[in-house]
Formats: structure tokens, sequence, C-alpha cells
């Protein structure tokens, strides 16, 4: 069996192992030490190197997911709520509308980004208050490193008094207009998954543009513990911060990010210049307000057809050649409103027009792959990926 590829392993260095050792020295363990602390001021400094995008308070905790939470709870999201959400995306952008009580309302995407339809969001944000029933709020996914089109989402969401959250867990390293992904609004949020850009093991980041709001997270994240000698409770908080030594392991990820988004760049032309972008395939756009950090590269098989299911039976197709090949691949996310356990939620959806039937999001699932794209890919990787690939496009 030849050696496995997989879609995106975590890229360990000699930092980590020196940073990890200093955790252990220091014997801060458990979720609260000067390697956390140093992790969120470097996150912090990171997003804000540029020097225009004001200040950052970061809050590391245990997921992406958990972070999520905190913001929709700091954003006053309660039961009964409605909060809108990008359809086209991982379920952890959604899940804690449920832990709030609220009921989530998915948005298509649209073809030049893969992201949220700004066209689309617009108009429901403005039918919807104008008949009483804004959201209380708005997640806007940054999908597979590349941004959403903020600034005109933004610009509704202020004026009908909607919360609007960035989910930035699949693009830290991107940028929108020159602006840092994550910092974009008054809550971001960043995921340190095994399989993302940079990893702490298990991990994400709250990131607040207020230090009141920074705070609140951190207390909410600490089972809302008062300051007092004994335990002392007012309020319903949770388990969600990060360990130290976790936060020791992103220390030393982070020192390497630009480098890792340049070489995920590099990737992606690699597999353009072996695979040519049209035709058979085309690889998912990168939109001309920002720079994709191309976390994963993804593509589409006969994007320009109006057959979702040759498309749908080519990516499948690829994708079990691949796994023969011991080469892991996997279909792009299954937009939530397709999502069994998301039956008969209210969907603002548009509409694939000529090149496929139901909604975007639902024919960019139909053919679209995520191919391998881990940093420590060699050229001959590549070839043996894109060997496989090409047979079975021309076979």
């Amino acid at each position: 069996m030849k050696e496995r590829i997989f879609l995106s392993p975590p890229h360990m260095g000699p930092e980590e192992p020196a940073f990890v050792a200093e955790a252990f020295a220091s014997n801060y363990i458990a979720p609260v030490g000067p390697g956390l602390t140093a992790f969120e001021q470097e996150m912090a400094q990171y997003l804000t190197r540029s020097g225009r995008d004001g200040e950052a308070h970061c809050v590391a905790v245990s997921s992406g997911t958990a972070a999520l939470h905190l913001a929709l709870r700091l954003a006053g999201v309660a039961a009964g709520d409605r909060v809108a959400c990008s359809d086209l995306t991982f379920i952890g952008s959604c899940t804690p509308i449920a832990f709030q009580g609220a009921t989530p309302v998915f948005i298509d995407a649209e073809r030049g980004s893969w992201n949220m339809d700004p066209a689309l969001a617009v108009e429901w944000l403005d039918r919807a208050a104008a008949g009483g029933r804004a959201p209380r709020a708005l997640v806007l996914v940054h999908l597979y490193g590349q941004t959403a089109d903020w600034d005109p989402i933004a610009d509704a969401c202020a004026r009908h008094g909607v919360e609007l959250v960035e989910d930035a867990a699949e693009a830290l390293g991107a940028t929108y207009r020159g602006r840092r992904a994550g910092l974009l609004g008054r809550f971001g949020i960043l995921s340190f998954n095994g399989n993302k850009i940079i990893t702490t093991g298990g991990g994400g980041m709250l990131v607040c543009r207020d230090a009141d709001d920074a705070d609140r997270a951190r207390f909410l994240a600490t089972q809302a513990r008062e300051s007092a000698p004994h335990y002392e409770h007012t309020t319903i908080g949770y388990n969600y911060r990060l360990s130290n030594v976790a936060a020791a392991i992103g220390r030393g990820q982070l020192m390497k990010l630009d480098e890792r988004v340049q070489r995920r760049r590099r990737i992606f032309d690699g597999y353009v210049q072996r695979l040519g972008d049209g035709g058979a395939v085309r690889f998912m756009p990168e939109a001309d307000w920002g720079r994709s950090n191309r976390w994963l590269t993804c593509c589409l098989f006969h994007a320009d057809e109006p057959d979702a299911a040759r498309g749908q039976a080519t990516r499948e197709r690829v994708r079990l050649a691949l796994e023969a090949e011991n080469i892991e691949a996997r279909p792009v996310w299954k937009p939530m409103s397709l999502q069994p356990v998301y039956a008969g939620v209210e969907t603002v959806a548009g509409t694939a027009g000529g090149t496929g039937n139901g909604t975007v999001g639902a024919d960019l699932f139909a053919r679209g792959l995520c191919l391998p794209s881990g940093t420590q890919m060699t050229d001959e990787d590549l070839d043996r990926i894109c060997d496989v690939v090409r047979r079975e496009i021309e076979g």
C-alpha cells in the first residue's frame, strides 16, 4: 500500500515542542498560564499588524464552535430569536444558534466566492425588517479560506440593528479589502482544529474589538465564576478555556502562519498548472475583494454543464479512485438546508440557473471535491494525485 496522503494534516516544527516544554516546566497544565496569555496576545498582534485595523482582544477557547457560542451569547441571542447563517458551511457554524434556543435561517451561496450571496442576504434582511421579523444576528462564514463579501452585508445589518458575527474558522491569514479575516466586525471566530491552517490539536479563539467583551467572554468561558474565595455563580457559564499546553502548540504554529498561507497558495497553483481550470475541472475562484489562504484546494466537475448529476458522478468516481490509491479527498460541505437535522428550516435560496438544479449551494455540493492541501506535500504528491484525477476525467 502506498503512503497515505491526508486531506489537511497538522504540520509541526521545532518551535512547538520548545513551547510545550516551557509549559511543562512551568507546571501550568490546566486552562490558565503564561502560555495561554501569550498566545492570545500574539494572535492579537498578528491580526492588527498592519496598524489600520484598530484593537483586537483575543480569548482562546476549546473550539471554534465554543467561540461562536460565546459570541452569540454576548450578542444577546436568546430563545425565540432568529439568526441568519450561511447555508454552505460546516455544521459548527450554526449549532451554537440552537445552543441559545434560537432558530436558524439559511442563506444560499453565490458562485463568485462560494460564500453567502450578498445581494440575496441584503434583499432578505430588508424584507424581514420591513415585516418586523429582522433576525437578532447573522453569522457570515468565510468558506475554505476565502472571505465573504463583508461590506454590503455589514451595511444592511447595521441598518436593521442586526449583530453581524464573522466566522473566520477556515480563513485565518486571509484578507478582505486589505483587512485581516477575523477582525472585520465586533466578533470574529477562529478555529485551530487539527485540519486547519494552524492548529493547537483542537481549539479556537474569539476575537473581540472591545476589551469589555473579551473580559466577559473569559468570565463565561471559565464557568462564570465570580471573584470570591469560594465558588460563587450568578449566571450560567461554560468550561470553554483552552489549556496552557495547547496554547503552547499554537504559539509555535502562529510563528509560521504566513509561510503556511504561501505554501497552500502554491499547492493550489500546482493543481491548476497540472489539471487546467475549465472544461471538466473548474477550481474555486478567488474573489477580487480579498486574498484567500487557500486552506483547501476545491474544484468542481463539469461546472459549466446543466447536468449536475454528471458532475456528482464524476466527483464520486474521482474521490473513490483517489481513495483506492490511499489518497484522502472529501466532498464540499453539504448545505445545512439539506441536512436531516435541519429539515423544514427556512432557507433563502438562490437558483443554480443554467449550471444545475436547485440552490447554488446544492449544486456546488453535488459537483465539488476538496483535494489534499497539506503544507508538507511534495511535487511528487501533487503529481500522484493529479495523475489519478486526470485519468478519471479523461477516461
